[in-house]
């Protein structure tokens, strides 16, 4: 930023503290540091200010800044003096300073931890959250530089500003003198600043997502003269949906006299529009983007949807093209969904907003959509409202997101807006990648305690223009903790719909006790076996028989439904004489008034080729307001295809066909244009709504309709533990400040550093661990002394690597009750192995006999301390039964956690065995999460193994990795991802 002759006075130019912020409503600014360079910035921000304003910082009329004041306040050396500005379009529009100051209220250096701190916000922008953003970024800072305590004086009137420190949640104390507040707060985070922070990060997120899904104006930015391409295809969509706000289309290759196209007010510039410009969706040739991010940043766009491929995808080239996107539109206060997106829609009434490159809207509902990917995009949509071929039903859409290269607004932003959006009862995401697993973990546990959220996540590596942080644990773990956040994690598109279906139209159940009834017993059968493998509890099937009628459905399910000991009932169906029967809409009548009378269990049905049945079934009730009735067409393309039946109530327009994906978002070549249907082919009229009724959803096979219910009452389960998460037990015989001492010694030897056995020893039993001693024998007369130390019996063992916690391989004799049988193993290993210089032989002590489990934690940068567990060998080696919690585990999280493996009969009396300590492991567990939590720099642990006896455990062999800690961006002030 700077040259070497501008470096100021004591520290270089401390680019770290860049950052760019999303404010109070949405719109977003950029903090750093003042420089000697911004002095005419500084001088036309205080132009700017009101007298009012000037008065309230300098306790007097203050019209303008002298020479002297615009050196001093331009000048620092980034340790004692340090100024901050927050910037949009590089204009100051706000700033806040800091001067270290001592025990007399005096400039002051090092060691002084006291500094006075003062604001200046422009008026246009207070309000904003400005100050208080630059109040977290600045304390920041002055921790940083080893400040714990800030002072400011301010007018009794400025009641902004005294609510501004007062509503931060730092520990405080205020005192009045000669007509002043004195205000002192310290700088350590405490649990209330941090809830603060993130309630607020939550508020600025979420609005910055509303203002993209639900804008005022919208301008379409390359709009072709001509029918076809993509600029224009997305104008039609979003005309064609009915958006209510005011509508552009844009073109520098217009001429001068067009004044229409399509019905829609043309322009040759967005400079040239009159008025304000919400949105604009950009659909150029990425070459002329940065002209159209600049037209629309100096009329006041407030947020971008940029279709236009040939960024990070690309290559390198692409990839700093990305960048560059990214930090032009943040100078001037925008967000991007995008580049390379599929686009945005919302279904609201008030808004219908299609600006996507799906052709059709979807019909609105209760069901929230992100994807990275258009294709996934394109699928989930098309499953969600499609006839035939998979989940059968018509279930709404609240908002769709597809965020294609993720350069800005991410999965995270949209789970801010969903958390308290009261059109979205159930969100359904795609992520190829979670590119901040420990931000989007905490916002996934808030989310899912308020409602469902269901997952697929990519397992392979992150796509071309993902820029994502590496994290080092495999997706298997990543997957556990996000169930443990109560995520529902699913694998497949096929099984994310499913799952949103159920959760979208039934009640959560109260258990895993399931009633099956239906008219073929081969299917209730096969539904029993499926219950089974997926953990659930159910009854011997109800048959009905194939003579069955509607009324015999009826009473079976409403008996069902009446008794205690059900939580849910799946129903299975097969055709009577053919399909689309009048008695299919009767029984779909008979299922809906059944489950009608008793709230709170969730009914699914299991059908067979009954496409009249789920129509009917998904016609009964809408998760959308209802209106008048509408004649929906019919795709005579899709080959086979059941005949579509009316949309729900309140759409516009029939649902996206599956067969007419839109073309790829490349604004270098014209799309596809959106085939139209032939004339509406007129329908039976559906079932007329009911008040108050559920919609029930089919499924095509038992497995399907299963799988989505034990997800549903797994996730059932983690809402009602959600409540009570357990604590964190405090032990008095751990040594946190002995420990934190032995690891600042340990560390000055190196910045990576494995401890040796007896260090190990040493900082482990400082947390109540001890270690079974284990000592060196490079000879069997050194073997025979080190048992004649521990006492008989004792174990001898190899530690080479290759042979360590190998008992398979032979590398361990247990039991030796004698010197005889020790010297004999002895010469055993090394005629098998080789050398005793090459085995690395330990006696050790004899532990009660038990269960050999393994225990470790590791610090992620990306994820956090994840604490991990399983059975030693095998079981956790060859097939990878670990379970994972993140650090710091609780008392409940340790006792799920023992349970969650599927070895964990083994600890619990397995066929008769006798059971282990589970409680004395479950308080192993948890000192080893308060260390790795009380000491970051603890980066890694390994416990192995650790016996579980009877009673008792006992650690045998441990691993102790000491390092520096990674940043900790989730407690640090609120910032956007960096570009």
């Amino acid at each position: 930023m700077q040259s070497p002759a501008d470096r100021q006075d004591r520290h270089e130019y401390p680019a770290h503290w860049e950052a760019d912020v999303v404010l109070r409503d949405g719109g977003t600014a950029r903090i750093r540091p003042i420089t000697v360079d911004d002095a005419d910035r500084l001088v036309s921000f205080y132009e700017q200010v009101s007298d009012e304003s000037k008065y309230y910082r300098f306790f007097a009329p203050y019209p303008r800044l002298s020479a002297k004041d615009v050196h001093r306040f331009t000048h620092h050396d980034f340790v004692d003096r340090v100024g901050l500005a927050a910037t949009i379009g590089g204009e100051f529009i706000a700033t806040v300073r800091y001067d270290r100051i001592g025990t007399d209220g005096m400039p002051a250096s090092v060691p002084a931890d006291e500094a006075e701190v003062a604001f200046l916000v422009q008026d246009a922008h207070q309000g904003r959250g400005v100050a208080s953003a630059l109040l977290e970024h600045v304390a920041a800072v002055a921790r940083e530089r080893g400040i714990r305590r800030f002072a400011a004086e301010v007018l009794p009137a400025n009641t902004k500003m005294i609510k501004v420190f007062t509503d931060a949640g730092y520990t405080q104390k205020r005192s009045f003198e000669d007509g002043v507040v004195r205000l002192e707060f310290d700088l350590e985070p405490t649990d209330r600043s941090v809830a603060v922070q993130r309630a607020r990060e939550q508020r600025a997120e979420a609005r910055s997502v509303r203002r993209l899904l639900a804008p005022g104006s919208v301008a379409v930015v390359g709009v072709g003269r001509t029918p076809g391409g993509v600029g224009r295809g997305v104008l039609g969509n979003i005309r064609e949906a009915g958006y209510r706000g005011r509508l552009h289309a844009v073109n520098t290759a217009f001429p001068e006299d067009l004044e229409e196209v399509d019905g829609v007010p043309a322009h040759r510039s967005v400079r040239d529009i009159d008025g304000l410009v919400d949105l604009a969706v950009v659909a150029v040739p990425a070459e002329h983007v940065p002209a159209v991010v600049a037209e629309c940043g100096e009329h006041g766009v407030q947020g971008l949807v940029v279709l236009s491929a040939g960024y990070a995808e690309s290559g390198p080239e692409g990839r700093e093209r990305q960048r560059a996107l990214v930090r032009q539109a943040r100078a001037y206060g925008m967000r991007i969904i995008g580049p390379n997106a599929f686009g945005i829609i919302n279904t609201a009434p008030g808004v219908r907003l299609n600006a996507s490159l799906a052709p059709e809207m979807p019909r609105p509902g209760r069901i929230g959509l992100f994807a990275q990917s258009g294709a996934i995009g394109i699928a989930l949509l098309s499953r969600l409202h499609r006839r035939g071929g998979g989940v059968t039903g018509v279930t709404g859409v609240s908002t769709f997101v597809s965020s294609g290269n993720r350069a800005d607004v991410s999965g995270n932003d949209v789970l801010q807006y969903w958390y308290d959006d009261p059109e979205t009862d159930v969100a359904l995401m795609y992520l190829e990648t979670i590119g901040n697993p420990r931000k989007f973990n905490r916002l996934a546990r808030r989310t899912a305690a308020a409602k469902p959220l269901v997952v697929v996540q990519g397992a392979g590596s992150a796509p071309q223009g993902h820029a994502v942080r590496a994290t080092r644990l495999p997706h298997e773990t990543v997957s556990a903790l996000l169930r443990q956040a109560g995520v529902i994690r699913v694998d497949t598109i096929t099984e994310l719909v499913d799952a949103g279906l159920l959760l979208a139209r039934q009640p959560l159940p109260a258990g895993p006790r399931v009633a099956i009834l239906g008219n073929s017993e081969s299917l209730g059968l096969l539904t029993y076996d499926r219950c089974l493998a997926e953990g659930l509890r159910p009854s011997p099937p109800q048959d009905l028989t194939t003579g069955a009628t509607a009324e015999d459905f009826h009473r079976a399910l409403s008996r069902a439904l009446a008794d205690d000991t059900c939580d849910a009932v799946v129903v299975t169906a097969i055709p009577a004489i053919g399909e689309g029967s009048p008695g299919d809409a009767e029984l779909a009548e008979a299922l809906r008034s059944a489950a009608a009378g008793v709230s709170g269990k969730p009914v699914l049905v299991v059908h067979v080729e009954l496409g009249g049945l789920a129509e009917a079934l998904s016609a009964a009730a809408s998760t959308a307001p209802q209106a008048a009735p509408q004649v929906a067409p019919q795709d005579p393309g899709a080959a086979g295809a059941a005949p579509q039946a009316p949309p729900a109530q309140g759409a516009a327009n029939a649902a996206p066909r599956s067969a007419q994906a839109p073309a790829a978002p490349d604004a270098t070549g014209p799309a596809r244009p959106p085939r139209r249907p032939p004339a509406a082919v007129p329908e039976a009229p559906a079932v007329p709504p009911v008040d108050g009724a559920r919609l029930i959803p089919a499924y095509p096979a038992a497995e399907r309709a299963v799988r989505a219910l034990a997800e549903a009452v797994k996730y059932g389960q983690w809402r009602r533990e959600a409540t009570d998460p357990g604590k964190v037990p405090e032990y008095e015989d751990i040594d946190e400040r002995g420990a934190a001492e032995l690891i600042g010694v340990l560390l000055e030897r190196g910045q990576g550093l494995t401890l040796g056995e007896a260090e190990t020893c040493e900082l482990l039993g400082k947390y109540g661990i001890p270690v079974r001693r284990a000592l060196p024998a490079p000879s069997p007369d050194a073997a025979a002394e080190a048992a004649r130390t521990l006492g008989y019996p004792v174990a001898l063992k190899a530690t080479a690597p290759h042979l360590r916690h190998r008992a398979d391989l032979g590398g361990v004799r247990l039991d030796l009750a004698n010197e005889e049988q020790l010297r004999r193993s002895y010469a055993e290993l090394t005629e098998l192995f080789g050398k005793p210089d090459e085995l690395r032989p330990v006696v050790q002590a004899m532990a009660p006999r038990g269960v050999d489990t393994v225990v470790r934690a590791v610090i992620d940068p990306a994820a956090g301390a994840v604490l991990s567990f399983g059975l030693a060998g095998a079981p956790s080696q060859l097939l990878g039964d670990m379970a994972h919690r993140l650090v710091p585990v609780t008392d409940r999280d340790a006792t799920s956690l023992v349970r969650s493996i599927r070895t964990a009969p083994l600890l619990f009396g397995w066929r008769g065995s006798t059971p282990a300590d589970t409680p004395a492991l479950e308080r192993l567990l948890l000192r080893v999460s308060r260390l790795v939590d009380d000491h970051p720099e603890v980066v890694a642990v390994t416990l192995e193994p650790v016996v579980v006896a009877q009673r008792g455990v006992s650690v045998l062999g441990a691993t102790v990795r000491l390092a520096p800690p990674p940043a900790r961006d989730d407690l640090g002030p609120r910032t956007m991802p960096a570009y």
